[in-house]
């Protein structure tokens, strides 16, 4: 699997890319993770609701094509893309949403923090907080999309929306719950590694 990392990026020409990436791609194509953060912009999935968007701002809301409602992602945020062939793999779906789960879960304990993922909410949790996002798209034996972490950000444009349609849903980041801010280049290379073990 070859990892991509792209830096800081706006969110439209990476979701370009993710949807050319995947409709180009053939039975012999490397799957991919994209690591990036991207400059504050707010996504609303094929089956959001524009009423989960609770005010207007100078942040821009782009309609994309995964399942869910809507997020928030800013500079600071941890955000992965699955470019991932689950069929060749003979993985399901389910099996992938778990290793992104797992893969969130185990890299916050190696930080002392305990996180859960939740039978009837996407996302990871600590507590009733949630500290990661999931999204998928499914197209042609493939997925796209993928995981958001809250690593070290401003967390206050999510009290514009109810985040992934959850009315008064509470975020909260890692650089919240440890005495030192943790490197978000070095939290990719662990949730990396664990990624990896998760979908072998």
């Amino acid at each position: 699997m070859k990892i991509v990392k792209l830096g800081r990026r706006d969110y439209q020409p990476v979701f370009e890319a993710m949807k050319q990436f995947n409709d180009t791609r053939d039975d012999d194509t490397e799957d991919e993770l994209w690591l990036v953060e991207h400059y504050p912009v707010f996504t609303q999935g094929l089956a959001g609701k524009p009423e989960h968007l609770l005010f207007s701002s100078d942040i821009p809301v782009v309609q994309i094509d995964r399942g869910g409602q809507i997020t928030y992602h800013g500079l600071g945020q941890l955000v992965v893309y699955t470019m991932i062939n689950f069929k060749r793999r003979k993985q399901s779906v389910r099996h992938i949403v778990s290793a992104l789960e797992n893969t969130i879960i185990a890299t916050l304990a190696e930080y002392g923090i305990q996180a859960a993922n939740d039978p009837q909410r996407p996302g990871v949790y600590v507590g009733e907080r949630k500290i990661a996002s999931l999204g998928l798209r499914i197209k042609n034996g493939s997925v796209y999309h993928g995981l958001a972490l809250n690593v070290n950000m401003d967390l206050s444009p999510f009290q514009q929306i109810n985040p992934c349609g959850y009315a008064g849903m509470e975020m909260v980041q890692m650089a919240d719950l440890l005495p030192q801010t943790p490197d978000l280049d070095e939290v990719a290379d662990k949730l990396t590694a664990h990624l990896m073990r998760e979908l072998a």
